[in-house]
């Protein structure tokens, strides 16, 4: 009787379980197709054997969160659902029906409802992750050897746990309402409207205004501090007192906007009597209590998912554009010398140097040979199979590059420096570079013989640099590069060691500056001079690279195994035996690859993630605020239809007032993105450059699946809802 009883409920109120159903469904579905990443990988045979294992961990933690996320909006959704048939639930039990009995037939009813939510949601979930597959492709750039239509029991058993999880938080509150509320209070809810006070136009407006300047200085701040990159406690002050002022400017901007709307439209006179535009001002300032707190976080929502998305995405294409020119070569390791200062610490510690006749850490005269030193490295280290790594065996053709610092040995400023050439052409530097440091320590310098013997290597033709040419290299984006070709393109005077220098070429040369496998540029910027100069200039050895390509007939699987091996690392000596460095990063073509791949799936897999869920939650909440608001103001609707107002200029003020309470939280929002956007793209752009381009269609292509599909639903229901209140006019 009672499974009867909520089914017919179910069908009857079909139209108020809607917006319930609609973003359980769109929860099921991403829930499911995300889950699906592992299959997904595997099916796009990626070599990085533990992508996706970690891939598929990351996601199912974040199902977990979002579902708990997604079971509060859920209660949010349906109460709307429980505020339109109080009066309903308290004629059962007039009827005798008893609280048990009516909180089984609300259990059941919203059991139903997610049951066909979850058949819907994997329908769709499955075909959504089988159009994901050609996405997961595409983003690893590589092709589906043999795709085949998938079932995945793992991402089932979670997504049904989430649901279920979603389905108890929904029903507790469900069986709260009806236990606390009196039989009186049930019957009576659809006489009992919000309280609504209306606010002075002009303190409104005062509001606003007050609002909009904190969102403009919060903006200036933000132009002018930038983000906290060193994360110094200055630059941690700074950025939260900006964060603050833009959460309370929106706040006040939003409390204050109905009423600003309306003065504005109250000066248009011809305007603000025209049609039904006078009702539906005064019904959005009546509204200002209630939604001007909800939309300020909607709209802080809306721009963590706009920039999230956009973000994420352009930052992966980012490491896919620079890994091409990252990766010059199979093999490649550094040696970094130790400094002066250092080598004073390290022989100050007993606890390093073991104390008297122990190690002594000495500064580098010469570069070390980094072929010769990587033999005494041990592979297998204290079992049987120990033996020295042999780079040699694998090595087909191999170069190695050496930098110097460029502060002399006995002074105290660098020949030249980053912070020197922007004075030089008139630029600032590039956001982030002064928490680098790279501005004080001067660019690294390395000879004109090496260079030439690095450009062979490499296939390209050397270069002449004369007694007084100089060139600059860097693999760093463009920020940085745009004041390197601008001081080559201006032919800027550069006077080192009592010689004046002249540039020998006319633009940084990107591809012939890259001397380490990364996924990022790593050199930050490096200026070719004579030997002679290098020489009388007397420059401590700073970093050494070791560029290595196997040998034709290796195999470059076995070649990258032999070096994933465990080794225990030597010392790195002079001649004395003195430790003058250490063994820095190193790392093949293969492992720069799987490490961007993996890279790029987590932040494009968790930037859309989460920002289609932030989309639909903040849609569902405006979609809820909005036919409950519709619903209450319902019984006015109908009066303005017996005074003789069209159907069609009614319906034209639900349209004008939903309008508004969607899109000024999505300006805000895409506002308060485009400033946070504009300091990301100058960080990342110190690296490579970043283009939001290319991502703009994909987020906007969100918005429209998600968030206008919202706004459709919600007219649409409010449509109808104003359609039966009329109609109740007509019956009586």
């Amino acid at each position: 009787m009672l499974c009867k009883l909520a089914l017919g409920n179910v069908r009857r109120a079909g139209r108020d379980y809607l917006v319930y159903l609609l973003t359980l469904t769109l929860a099921v579905t991403v829930f499911y197709a995300f889950n699906t990443i592992s299959i997904q990988v595997d099916l796009v045979d990626i070599a990085n054997d533990g992508l996706a294992t970690s891939l598929g961990g990351i996601i199912s933690g974040l199902t977990v969160f979002l579902a708990l996320v997604m079971g509060f909006l859920m209660v949010y959704a349906n109460n709307f659902i429980m505020k339109r048939r109080k009066k309903e639930f308290g004629l059962y039990q007039v009827l005798g029906m008893s609280r048990g009995q009516v909180a089984r037939v609300m259990a059941l009813e919203t059991f139903i409802v997610s049951a066909a939510a979850l058949v819907l949601g994997i329908v769709l979930g499955l075909a959504l992750s089988w159009l994901m597959t050609f996405f997961t492709a595409s983003l690893f750039k590589t092709q589906i050897a043999d795709f085949h239509f998938f079932f995945s029991i793992s991402a089932l058993f979670i997504t049904v746990v989430c649901l279920l999880a979603i389905f108890a938080v929904t029903l507790v509150f469900n069986l709260r309402v009806v236990a606390r509320a009196r039989v009186i209070d049930l019957m009576s809810a659809g006489r009992q409207n919000e309280a609504i006070r209306t606010r002075n136009p002009w303190v409104a407006a005062a509001v606003f205004l007050v609002g909009l300047a904190a969102i403009v200085v919060a903006y200036v701040r933000l132009l002018n501090d930038g983000l906290p990159y060193d994360g110094s406690p200055e630059g941690m002050q700074k950025f939260l007192i900006t964060t603050v002022t833009v959460v309370i400017g929106t706040i006040l901007f939003f409390f204050g906007l109905s009423g600003f709307l309306l003065k504005a439209l109250q000066a248009a006179r011809g305007l603000y009597w025209r049609g039904l535009n006078m009702v539906t001002m005064r019904q959005l300032a009546a509204k200002v209590n209630t939604v001007s707190f909800s939309m300020a976080i909607i709209a802080m929502l809306l721009f963590l998912a706009i920039t999230s998305v956009t973000a994420g995405m352009s930052l992966a294409d980012v490491m896919n554009t620079s890994v091409e020119r990252g990766t010059p070569v199979d093999y490649t390791t550094v040696v970094v010398y130790y400094s002066g200062s250092t080598v004073d610490e390290l022989n100050a510690d007993p606890t390093v140097t073991g104390g008297e006749g122990g190690v002594v850490f000495a500064e580098a005269e010469e570069p070390v040979d980094v072929m010769e030193m990587s033999r005494r490295q041990t592979v297998n280290a204290g079992t049987d199979d120990a033996q020295p790594f042999d780079l040699a065996s694998i090595a087909g053709g191999a170069i190695q590059v050496d930098l110097y610092e460029s502060t002399p040995r006995g002074a105290d400023m660098p020949v030249v420096n980053l912070l020197d050439l922007c004075e030089e052409v008139d630029e600032e530097l590039p956001q982030g570079i002064d928490e680098t440091g790279v501005s004080g320590l001067g660019l690294t310098v390395m000879r004109e013989s090496n260079y030439n013997e690095y450009l062979r290597f490499r296939g390209m033709d050397p270069i002449v640099l004369g007694e007084d040419g100089y060139t600059i290299l860097s693999d760093m984006g463009e920020s940085v590069n745009r004041i390197y070709d601008k001081v080559l393109g201006e032919g800027v005077e550069l006077t080192i060691g009592g010689r004046v220098l002249y540039p020998v070429q006319d633009r940084v040369n990107e591809d012939a500056s890259t001397f380490v496998n990364a996924m990022f540029g790593m050199n930050s910027g490096t200026i070719v001079l004579p030997d002679s100069l290098v020489d009388q200039l007397d420059l401590p050895p700073y970093q050494s690279y070791l560029m290595l390509n196997y040998a034709d007939g290796v195999n470059p699987d076995d070649a990258d195994a032999y070096i994933g091996e465990y080794r225990e690392y030597g010392d790195i000596t002079d001649t004395a035996g003195n430790l003058v460095g250490a063994w820095g990063v190193e790392a093949t073509r293969t492992s720069t690859y799987e490490s961007v791949d993996s890279m790029n799936g987590l932040i494009s897999y968790l930037a859309i993630y989460i920002g289609f869920v932030l989309v639909v939650a903040c849609a569902a909440i405006l979609t809820i605020q909005q036919l409950s608001g519709v619903s209450d103001a319902s019984k006015n609707y109908r009066i303005l239809a017996e005074l003789g107002t069209s159907d069609r200029e009614i319906s034209h003020s639900v349209l004008v007032q939903q309008t508004i309470f969607f899109v000024f939280p999505v300006v805000v929002g895409v506002a308060h993105s485009i400033v946070a956007l504009s300091i990301i793209i100058d960080l990342v752009e110190v690296f490579g450059g970043l283009t939001i381009g290319g991502t703009v269609g994909f987020t906007t292509l969100i918005f429209l699946i998600a968030y206008g599909g919202y706004f459709c639903v919600t007219y649409l229901m409010s449509k109808g809802i104003v359609r039966d209140a009329i109609r109740t006019r007509h019956a009586q």
